[in-house]
């Protein structure tokens, strides 16, 4: 079982940009998908950004493509999201997840989750 850490949220000023981070404690992080999702107080929780295994396919929701980009380290047992130029529509709490089976979207396709970070942006 993988245990994953997220870090880095804040408030922000519309506009800006944070980088979040998630720490995985399983050694063999790399046979596992990596996802972002958020979820906005009242909405159901929604996909952001995923990345596979190696690290050489990204996919990302509408809402954030050419803002925001995923990343891993294979080497850290890290996974990092890049989010700039932030909106307030941006505002949620963020988790990371590790899925160890097929590369999808679907948060329940996902096995493993953090508890969170909250993003704040600011109008």
């Amino acid at each position: 079982q993988v245990q994953l850490v997220e870090s880095g949220g804040g408030l922000v000023q519309a506009g800006g940009s944070l980088r979040l981070s998630c720490a995985a404690s399983e050694g063999t992080f790399s046979v596992y998908h990596m996802g972002w999702f958020r979820q906005a107080p009242g909405k159901e929780r929604e996909f952001v950004a995923a990345i596979r295994r190696s690290g050489g396919s990204t996919y990302y929701a509408d809402s954030v493509k050419g803002r925001f980009a995923i990343s891993r380290d294979n080497t850290k047992n890290m996974v990092y999201l890049q989010m700039n130029s932030l909106k307030a529509e941006d505002t949620a709490v963020y988790y990371c997840a590790a899925d160890r089976g097929l590369f999808g979207i679907n948060p329940n396709g996902y096995d493993y989750w953090g508890q969170g970070t909250q993003v704040t942006v600011s109008s």
